[in-house]
């Protein structure tokens, strides 16, 4: 997939933006505050329908505006063309069409237009709590394994009615229980066979890249399931009800689950610095996207957002050289050009200049 034309208005504070990006390499340069971050926020509700940056829709919308409006014209991996318009107001549900097609499910977007974001913090992903390893283990599943989402959405259903279950206590009856918990393993089986077969794709693209991007460092890393391993779910959850009675929840299954990671065999966060993390990061971004190349033939669009963060030069340019390898077309944030200038060796690759909300391309 690659942006051909994108049309921001009223998104913060670019009010009327319009950018035509390379199939490549985009640098999108200015001070802080001028709104850059937020052109990329802007992609990034094209791809996930949310912002990176806050969790409230109307904190976007410009403050002289009733809603923002996105709009690009694509091109897929196949050629086809592709328009996608994103609508929102203050207080409703968003508005999304593909090709005039109206969206039934925000969803749809990430099938539709892969989009990874690296950022400062983007290190959160290794020393932060594992729902957030589940959730970037989770957006390479969805993309290569159709059933997941369906899957996953059935297992969030029935875990919220068994927590409801468990907290009426006295009022639940024994064989209404083990139905539950029954059908919470099946689907949670369902769910963790997905996952173990993406990882045992995506471990070895992930080792190459750690051996690239660090390698003083020899690591390890492993998929653990949410319970007991080589043990059946049901199995799990029908003997420990009384445990999860007493607790008020259930305490196995897939959202559990993690993803673990040891350098020279001792855990990541407490070997690696904040910069070799970012890069550990990189190397997971990475293989996610040469992984779906491989399998699908389907490309990524990446967001790199002050990209001189803890990263020194060569860092940054093996990162980028290998995102590029990819068929990725990437955009990066910079507030000066003197942090990106190993740049200059591409040819495909568009400068623009942002400043006061406004977007400039430089001409060559």
């Amino acid at each position: 997939m690659r942006l051909d034309d994108v049309q921001i208005t009223q998104f913060r504070n670019l009010a009327a933006v319009q950018l035509r990006p390379t199939a490549a390499l985009n640098l999108i340069v200015g001070d802080n505050g001028s709104g850059k971050s937020s052109l990329l926020e802007a992609i990034h509700y094209l791809g996930f329908g949310r912002s990176f940056r806050t969790l409230k829709h109307n904190h976007v919308i410009n403050n002289d505006a009733h809603h923002f409006t996105l709009f690009c014209r694509a091109t897929d991996n196949e050629g086809r063309k592709i328009q996608l318009g994103y609508q929102r107001e203050r207080n409703s549900e968003p508005v999304i069409k593909i090709n005039g097609e109206l969206l039934k499910r925000v969803s749809e977007l990430a099938r539709v237009f892969p989009v990874q974001l690296f950022m400062p913090n983007s290190s959160d992903l290794i020393t932060g709590a594992p729902r957030m390893r589940r959730r970037f283990l989770d957006w390479g599943v969805f993309h290569v394994e159709h059933g997941f989402l369906e899957a996953s959405v059935g297992y969030q259903k029935v875990l919220r009615q068994t927590n409801a279950l468990i907290r009426q206590k006295s009022s639940i009856k024994d064989d209404m229980f083990d139905y539950w918990l029954t059908q919470l393993g099946q689907v949670g089986m369902a769910i963790h066979e997905y996952r173990s077969r993406f990882f045992s794709c995506i471990e070895p693209f992930l080792l190459r890249n750690l051996a690239h991007f660090l390698p003083e460092f020899s690591f390890k890393i492993s998929y653990h399931s949410g319970w007991e391993k080589g043990r059946d779910l049901t199995e799990t959850l029908l003997e420990q009800q009384e445990k999860d009675r007493r607790f008020g929840h259930i305490s196995s299954g897939p959202h559990k689950a993690d993803l673990r990671l040891k350098a020279n065999d001792v855990p990541v966060h407490e070997v690696l610095s904040r910069g070799q993390l970012r890069m550990l990061v990189a190397a997971l971004l990475l293989a996610q996207a040469q992984l779906l190349q491989q399998q699908q033939s389907r490309s990524c669009v990446f967001l790199l957002d002050d990209i001189g963060a803890e990263l020194d030069a060569d860092r940054r340019k093996i990162f980028v050289d290998a995102l590029l390898q990819t068929s990725a077309q990437v955009f990066i944030t910079a507030i000066e050009k003197e942090q990106i200038n190993f740049v200059e060796n591409y040819k495909d690759k568009k400068v623009f200049h942002v400043e006061h909300g406004q977007v400039r391309e430089e001409i060559n």
